[in-house]
């Protein structure tokens, strides 16, 4: 029998998949460095594992950080974020390679559960551009009250079938994914904070809004 949502114990495996598939990429290029360090006499193959371990090292802590803030608790229950820190973490995590971002938001701190629904709307924003582009990112500056609107550009801009049921938890989830996770525990941070998430695209600009609900 089909069923809409996951038990705590299946999100908890999925999340928890979700971050290794993330970091295992890098941690597996760090461990090939140290074997070549290990065993290559040649300096210039020596300078190059070890570029390869600085830059590996890099982005696995910026994975980890920026999965602290999105998936983690980040603070004792109340806690707030500041949204400088959230915007640091999450222009580390996504690098300059194939996506850029900008990032409007006011000076101050937020409920970690608002930020951790912005951080992971930017997640949803990167699946909807696979072929690279631009994120924009803006906060209002009422953050009590703070809406978000996220526009991703990017050639062969899409929104995946599934999102908004993935969203809402209106599909069946017996057949989810570590990846497609993410986006259905966006959808339980949205209900939990009373936030409503739309979705829109035109051409090859996507836009993803929150706002609180009536």
């Amino acid at each position: 029998m089909s069923q809409s949502n996951l038990s705590e114990l299946e999100l908890a495996s999925l999340l928890c998949s979700r971050v290794c598939h993330d970091v295992i990429s890098p941690v597996g290029a760090i461990a090939n460095g140290l074997e070549v360090l290990e065993d290559e006499k040649d300096e210039q193959m020596r300078e190059f594992a070890m570029n390869l371990i600085k830059k590996s090292a890099t982005q696995a802590s910026a994975k980890l950080q920026f999965a602290r803030l999105a998936f983690g608790a980040a603070g004792s229950a109340g806690a707030h974020i500041d949204l400088m820190d959230a915007k640091l973490v999450t222009e580390a995590f996504i690098g300059k390679e194939k996506v850029t971002i900008s990032w409007q938001a006011p000076v101050a701190t937020m409920g970690k559960n608002k930020v951790k629904l912005l951080m992971n709307l930017v997640l949803i924003a990167l699946t909807t551009i696979p072929r690279g582009g631009h994120i924009d990112v803006t906060v209002d500056d009422d953050v009590e009250n703070a809406a978000f609107l996220l526009k991703a550009t990017g050639k062969a801009a899409k929104v995946a079938e599934n999102l908004n049921g993935l969203l809402a938890a209106t599909i069946p989830v017996d057949n989810i994914d570590a990846r497609d996770v993410q986006i259905y525990f966006a959808g339980i941070i949205a209900r939990k904070i009373d936030m409503d998430v739309m979705l829109g695209i035109d051409g090859e600009e996507v836009t993803i809004g929150a706002v609180a609900k009536e």
